[in-house]
């Protein structure tokens, strides 16, 4: 029951969408979450400012979760997201923000769990 929204600075072609949804499919498991349940939104082209500045490079990234955050497993999945980000759009971890959020509330399929 992941959920992970991805606001950049990049313009987003669809086989750089296809690279960033796997690798952050393979990613989720560090937070001992299943790629199967994983929902994945990609913002492209968005205006982020950071220090009072626009970014020419940059992202915000939030991990939603059902249950609690573990901080060793968080800790591991930001650099994670961080080396995805570099590697894929060449964003430096600097310009990256990643938040955590766990919920004991999540719904699907008409019902809870």
């Amino acid at each position: 029951m992941p959920m992970i929204d991805v606001k950049t600075t990049a313009t987003l072609a669809d086989e750089k969408r296809d690279v960033l949804k796997a690798e952050l499919g393979k990613a989720i498991t560090v937070m001992g979450k299943p790629e199967s349940y994983l929902m994945i939104n990609l913002a492209d082209k968005q205006d982020l400012y950071f220090g009072g500045k626009k970014l020419d490079k940059g992202a915000y990234v939030e991990v939603k979760v059902l249950g609690s955050v573990d901080a060793e497993k968080s800790g591991k999945m930001t650099a994670k997201v961080c080396d995805i980000l570099q590697s894929e759009l060449g964003i430096p971890g600097n310009a990256v923000y990643v938040s955590y959020f766990g919920t004991a509330n999540w719904g699907w399929n008409g019902s809870n769990f």
